[in-house]
């Protein structure tokens, strides 16, 4: 069904992809550099990201239709794999890409629900694959042919889940893998179409491994731990030879690993410490250098070199990416975004270049000309669920899941003032008049609450604010998810999860007129003119209102498949967009009621769609903290 609503969308014009802030760095491997030096590979959501390093050009590679889970790069970079990670019962693809045309070179389908690992043979005529725990089985493939040539269990019965897998370097006829007390090195009878395996014993060792690292003459195994050491294999002799840091142990375990040239190698920790260690040769132990350590903001999920490695970077969990010099090990944040849903975005008034987006423990300010972050402000262990500028862009208002609402200065970030005890069940909905005197509020327990917030001047010179509570409107009956406020100040419309949608009166306070539908509110917009306003829900119907009496005059179907969560009005009310949790952006004229554009590329459920200012960009975030900024085509 969803394949098919897909096919049924491809027949509009589709909408160009100006730019994509995210990236999802929860696996491990989640970045690579590639081999050119000139170009970064890295995922969000079910696409894949090629970014030029100088100009920061992005070109996305469509295919999957699921989450990626694992991406390597061959030698000489001529092909990129990415394997994805779909539902119980459902086979997940590796494709195969072609890195100069940037298009799809194979696609294989035999691994069940999760791609674990792959790793290309160093001439390029093979590829490894290794399942993930619903699998459990390797499989090498064929890139000439673009066919299996042989698979196995990755592990014995008797060992646990086998996580990660390694090619040689100088044979295209050996490979590793290694997970829970279990390291297997693997040789390739083409011929026969087998591959053999031979077990590594580690004595009374006991390990669960993580990643693994080869040196460049195959002679040697690093294999990182969850107990936070390395330990050394003899790859010859196919013993267990070494095991170190004997004493002071990587904390939250060893996360990734990257061997140098000069026989050292990099760490990266799951406390978010990046560290070179020297593997010693005449010693069982790995003496550490101690003075080239930074600590990131995370635990570290990928460490990628640049070249021979005088830079390299490094990929936190939070989706955070660095690049450090190696000489004197300092670094820098190159590349940032949300790692978790983000649930609202804003522009301010009348400019295009800014936009804020909000998510759990953070408000980002973003720059949209370079897509770069410019304001972070950080309130630990609480979410924030909606955010507004202020009309003179003196502030930043924000609503929370703890029922504050909390006003930050836009350029430093630092707090204006907070109203405590907002609302009961937290601050679901927030907007402010554009006189800047009021904010309406709107809370998980279905009330619309009217603030006057006064500024007073001390005798000091300083500046503080008065907030009192002028009215609280109780209409609704479960939580409010969209406010809208009139250009004159005098109304505003609220949507709520109970199925009603109320016009009040800001003089008054009373209630002016009610909509009602069988579907819970996620969206309300005024048209530019105010005598309609439309709505849509998870019932997937668009519908608008006449304002004056309440009535419905039209319904169109804004989805397929699931809700409708967002939805905004070009200024001249010519156009609007929606977008929901069938991933979709939708373009569509409002006169005529029809989809004129579609914008395919999100691979979670669409949060908010945001028509900037200037009529010149749509952007969009969703539930995996991506933000697509899309070309607005008219």
């Amino acid at each position: 069904m969803a394949h098919e609503q897909q096919q049924e969308d491809t027949d509009f014009e589709r909408l160009e992809v100006q730019g994509i802030i995210g990236f999802n760095g929860s696996f491990q491997g989640s970045f690579n550099v590639h081999p050119d030096k000139q170009h970064l590979v890295y995922s969000i959501g079910s696409t894949l990201v090629i970014e030029e390093i100088q100009s920061r050009k992005q070109c996305f590679l469509h295919g999957h239709h699921s989450d990626i889970a694992c991406i390597t790069i061959s030698k000489s970079g001529r092909f990129i794999a990415s394997g994805q990670i779909t539902h119980m019962g459902f086979k997940a693809d590796i494709i195969v890409w072609d890195f100069e045309s940037r298009q799809e070179y194979a696609r294989f389908v035999l691994h069940k629900v999760k791609i674990q690992g792959l790793a290309f043979s160093p001439n390029e005529k093979f590829l490894v694959s290794l399942g993930g725990q619903d699998d459990g089985s390797v499989v090498i493939w064929s890139l000439a042919k673009k066919e299996a040539i042989c698979g196995s269990p990755a592990q014995s019965k008797s060992a646990g889940n086998t996580r990660c897998l390694a090619y040689a370097h100088n044979s295209d006829y050996l490979f590793v893998t290694a997970g829970e007390n279990n390291i297997r090195v693997w040789e390739l009878d083409v011929e026969n179409r087998k591959i053999r395996p031979t077990e590594v014993g580690t004595g009374q060792t006991k390990r669960i491994i993580t990643c693994l690292a080869l040196t460049s003459d195959d002679r040697t195994l690093f294999c990182g731990t969850t107990t936070g050491d390395v330990l050394g294999i003899n790859m010859e002799s196919r013993l267990f030879q070494s095991i170190g840091p004997e004493k002071e142990k990587f904390s939250l375990g060893v996360t990734a690993l990257a061997l140098l040239e000069t026989g050292d190698f990099l760490i990266g920790a799951g406390n978010g410490m990046v560290q070179i260690m020297r593997a010693s040769e005449q010693t069982t132990q790995h003496h550490t250098v101690r003075r080239q350590q930074q600590k990131l903001d995370s635990g570290v999920s990928s460490l990628s070199l640049r070249g021979k490695g005088h830079e390299f970077y490094a990929s936190t969990e939070k989706s955070q990416i660095y690049k450090f010099n190696l000489a004197d090990f300092s670094h820098t944040l190159v590349n940032t975004c949300h790692s978790s849903a983000i649930n609202d975005i804003a522009f301010p008034f009348g400019t295009s270049d800014l936009f804020a987006t909000c998510s759990y423990e953070d408000i980002r300010v973003w720059h949209t000309p370079t897509q770069k972050e410019l304001l972070r402000i950080t309130v630990p262990n609480m979410t924030c669920y909606a955010i507004d500028f202020l009309r003179d862009g003196s502030g930043i208002v924000s609503g929370w899941d703890d029922s504050k609402i909390r006003v930050f200065f836009p350029e430093t970030g630092r707090l204006m003032y907070t109203i405590n005890e907002a609302h009961k069940k937290g601050v679901t909905a927030i907007t402010a008049t554009s006189d800047c005197g009021r904010i309406i509020s709107g809370g998980g327990e279905g009330q619309v609450r009217v603030w006057r917030v006064q500024e007073r001047v001390a005798k000091s010179g300083q500046k503080t604010f008065v907030t009192e509570l002028e009215e609280a409107m109780k209409e609704h009956a479960n939580a409010v998810s969209c406010i809208r406020v009139s250009k004159d100040n005098t109304q505003c419309v609220s949507a709520s999860a109970d199925g009603s949608c109320i016009v009040w009166d800001l003089k008054t306070f009373h209630r002016k007129q009610i909509m009602f539908s069988k579907t819970l509110f996620r969206c309300v917009c005024f048209e530019p003119e105010e005598c309609q306003v439309i709505t849509s829900g998870t019932d997937r119907k668009i519908s608008y209102w006449e304002l004056y009496d309440g009535t419905l005059v039209r319904e169109l179907d804004g989805s397929r498949s699931g809700s409708v969560n967002g939805m905004d009005i070009s200024l001249d009310g010519q156009y609007f967009v929606t977008a929901g949790d069938d991933k979709i952006v939708k373009v569509w004229r409002y006169a005529q009621g029809d989809v004129t554009h579609v914008g395919l590329g999100h691979s979670s459920p669409i949060m908010r769609a945001k028509i900037c200012p200037n009529n010149r960009l749509i952007v969009t975030v969703s539930d995996d903290g991506g933000i697509f900024v899309w070309k607005f085509p008219f």
